[in-house]
């Protein structure tokens, strides 16, 4: 049975979940198939891709910082490097807390893809992001003051009930970001929901293990006495609970309020979520 025909199906019954939420799990389950089925050498091209725009992002950032010393500001000035990753199509780690996880779910990929999307993704966005951090500092290195003070605002956070909040925080404002965008086909409006998510992100210095961690490793670029080994230090429990935050927060939920669709999608999965569909 096609996406159309079950939509159509749904849509003349008493199913519990209106037609327009069916019909966006369609379009999340797709998507995130078509992310999971990518060979290791498309995930590692997105995914250095994505650092890369999300550097972008951080380059406008700094920029308005630095003209303006008002971080709200300067995160409208962020959301450039999340409509980069809209409009090109590119992979940030993040972003996968609930796309792959609904595919997934309903069976129309497998766990060791997830694994692969994620490991990849993480690791790409990583060293992409040094790089261009590298050729943004040595641009202007102006900005390194608003680098050293955003370094030392995150490394020097140490681990606390405030700190696990916000990376809480961090992950689930990103996961619902990547929920709006997908609820909607309008370009328009997910552009919006971009900017709504960069002004949360960066303006209020949520825990980010990916934007923030471009931050660190521009201030190391521009000699500010952050180690790596700060960084891992912020690093480890930022991203652990990043994900929780994405998992319990959004796609938790999410996947109770589309349990009928998952179900429906897990008996019509053949067996090898490898198979062709």
């Amino acid at each position: 049975m096609s996406s159309e025909q079950r939509r159509r199906q749904l849509g003349d019954s008493d199913a519990p979940l209106e037609a327009e939420v069916a019909e966006s799990f369609d379009r999340i389950v797709e998507e995130g198939a078509e992310r999971l089925a990518r060979s290791w050498t498309n995930v590692l091209i997105t995914g250095t891709f994505g650092g890369m725009e999300i550097g972008v992002g951080v380059m406008a950032y700094l920029a308005v910082l630095h003209e303006t010393g008002n971080h709200l500001l300067a995160g409208l000035a962020f959301s450039i490097g999340f409509m980069a990753l809209l409009l090109a199509k590119s992979e940030l780690f993040t972003e996968g807390f609930l796309i792959p996880i609904l595919a997934v779910m309903a069976k129309e990929a497998s766990l060791a893809q997830l694994v692969k999307l994620w490991g990849g993704t993480l690791v790409m966005n990583l060293a992409g992001g040094w790089g261009f951090m590298w050729l943004v500092v040595t641009a202007f290195p102006q900005w390194r003051p608003e680098l050293a003070e955003a370094a030392r605002h995150f490394v020097d956070a140490g681990f606390s009930w405030q700190s696990v909040c916000l990376a809480v925080l961090g992950g689930s404002t990103i996961t619902l970001m990547t929920r709006m965008q997908n609820g909607t086909e309008s370009d328009v409006a997910k552009i919006v929901a971009a900017i709504a998510g960069g002004f949360l992100l960066a303006g209020l210095q949520l825990f980010h293990s990916i934007l923030d961690s471009l931050l660190i490793f521009g201030a190391i670029h521009a000699g500010v006495a952050v180690t790596y080994g700060e960084w891992i230090g912020w690093f480890g429990y930022t991203l652990l609970f990043n994900v929780l935050g994405g998992l319990l927060l959004v796609t938790a939920l999410r996947l109770l309020r589309s349990k009928d669709l998952i179900q429906e999608r897990r008996e019509a999965a053949p067996e090898d979520p490898d198979a062709p569909r």
